[in-house]
């Protein structure tokens, strides 16, 4: 099917197609700024350990990853449409069911609850947005949606430390009103574009070998990096191999959840690894401040998350400027001066940080960090969504979606491990549960020299993806699922 078919007549509905994926960006981008500023108050509250606290975090988004991929394929299966409204509504519901447990093994489960809605959400919003907007207007299309999450994240924090003032349960339920209106608005709005031809089987033993897998692989590298690697081997070892066995389905089964096909292409896969390595040092950054500003500094909860605007106010301005210009120009470029000016705002934060560091100087590294991240994003998107035939785009979708969740998982866990080594268990907790302010500069030592640590690693990082952008081939579209070699079967 030509893509001039696969999109509706008429300029209004990409218009409204783009109001409801930026309903939903925003939504999950406030979900997001708000949980992460409530953590150190769910510590106290909950009277929980440091590793199940993170897994409250962690299971939205380990979830997210599992699901993305299901979500992705099952829309150009089944329609856009049906599958972004299912993810709507099940991720209200969970946000709603949230609030009113005070059980935390139950709260973990209706955080991966939303992940699943989460997932059926991001799988499907570039893909609604890249059918209804022509390859011309995709950029500004992506932009206007990474300017909704950017707002999301200075909104997120602000709001998130308000609402933790009057009880943690609203951080989960400021959610619900957002959700029935982007739910009834999608119902209300959206078509169904995908090409909806021969409905393949269910890859069901590449979905549960893939998902055993991964849960397995972070279960053991969170216990190992919070806790102890002691014990951890059998999770690590037992998930890589099926992760293994999850690759070698793909590559035999006829409709195979993961289309391997698509990383032949040089450029899919480059642009898709950037995506991974900048969603490490983009989460990274936001989670790490949160525990310096609340920790370290004895800042409450609102004004840490007023603080942590100016990332999130660089992507808001970025964000739009690069979506409009990577319809006109060379997005490369774009690419890679957003990856430069990351690197170097990680740079900056691994050189510089300490216990009495000035804030104008970290907002402008912030800032920095923002801008960069705003570059990139949009330009980025549109590469990746541009260069797929439509019947593929859930597919991309998911796999960019994919790759951000576990990006932000990756980051979490690394990045916290490499704080959590350096400090004793006692000041650990303190800086985490937010009791540390009265702690002498020599007791808190360790815990800042943890945090320009991580930051030499995250500047490494987004260093890398630099080196990336600048060897990646120009784009150039992969072929209908249909032209496609088919793959080998038993």
């Amino acid at each position: 099917m030509s893509r001039a078919a696969a999109r509706p007549r008429g300029t209004e509905y990409k218009w409204m197609a783009l109001s409801v994926t930026s309903i939903g960006a925003l939504m999950a981008s406030m979900n997001s700024g708000t949980l992460i500023i409530a953590l150190p108050t769910l510590l106290r509250d909950l009277h929980t350990s440091l590793l199940t606290l993170i897994w409250i975090l962690l299971a939205y988004n380990v979830t997210q990853t599992v699901f993305v991929l299901n979500g992705g394929r099952l829309s150009d299966m089944y329609g856009r449409k049906r599958l972004y409204v299912l993810g709507f509504s099940v991720f209200t519901l969970a946000s709603l069911l949230a609030g009113f447990t005070h059980n935390v093994s139950a709260l973990i489960a209706l955080r991966a609850v939303q992940g699943v809605g989460g997932a059926f959400m991001a799988a499907n919003s570039s893909a609604i947005v890249a059918d209804a907007f022509p390859k011309s207007q995709l950029g500004v299309a992506i932009g206007t949606n990474q300017m909704m999450i950017a707002l999301g994240s200075i909104l997120g924090p602000i709001v998130g430390g308000w609402l933790t003032s009057l009880g943690w349960q609203w951080v989960f339920w400021f959610n619900v009103p957002i959700g029935v209106l982007g739910t009834v608005w999608a119902l209300i709005t959206l078509r169904d574009t995908s090409s909806k031809g021969v409905r393949d089987p269910v890859d069901l033993w590449g979905n549960a070998t893939y998902a055993a897998g991964f849960a397995l692989l972070m279960i053991g590298l969170s216990i190992g990096g919070i806790d102890s690697w002691n014990g951890v081997a059998k999770y690590i070892l037992t998930g890589l191999a099926f992760l293994v066995a999850f690759v070698l389905i793909e590559r035999r089964v006829r409709a195979p959840m993961l289309d391997l096909r698509l990383f032949a292409d040089r450029s899919f896969t480059l642009n898709n690894a950037q995506v991974f390595l900048n969603s490490v040092v983009r989460f990274a950054l936001t989670f790490l401040f949160v525990f310096y500003f609340q920790g370290a500094k004895g800042i409450d909860a609102v004004l840490a998350g007023v603080m942590l605007g100016p990332v999130a106010v660089g992507l808001l301005i970025a964000s739009p400027i690069a979506g409009r210009m990577a319809d006109h120009a060379n997005p490369r470029r774009l690419i890679v001066t957003g990856l430069g000016l990351t690197t170097l705002a990680m740079l900056g934060f691994a050189a510089l940080l300490g216990a009495h560091t000035g804030y104008p100087l970290i907002a402008a590294l912030m800032f920095l960090a923002g801008v960069g991240s705003g570059l990139f994003n949009s330009p980025n998107s549109s590469l990746i969504m541009g260069g797929v035939a439509p019947d593929r785009r859930g597919v991309a979708a998911g796999v960019r979606t994919l790759l951000m969740s576990v990006g932000s998982v990756v980051a979490i866990i690394f990045t916290l491990s490499v704080v959590v080594a350096r400090v004793p268990r006692d000041v650990m907790l303190k800086v985490f549960s937010g009791l540390a302010s009265n702690l002498p500069d020599a007791t808190l030592s360790p815990f800042i020299g943890g945090l320009r640590e991580a930051f030499w690693l995250l500047a490494a990082v987004s260093a890398a993806s630099l080196v990336l952008a600048l060897i990646t081939p120009r784009t150039h579209e992969v072929a209908a699922s249909a032209h496609l070699a088919p793959a080998s079967s038993d």
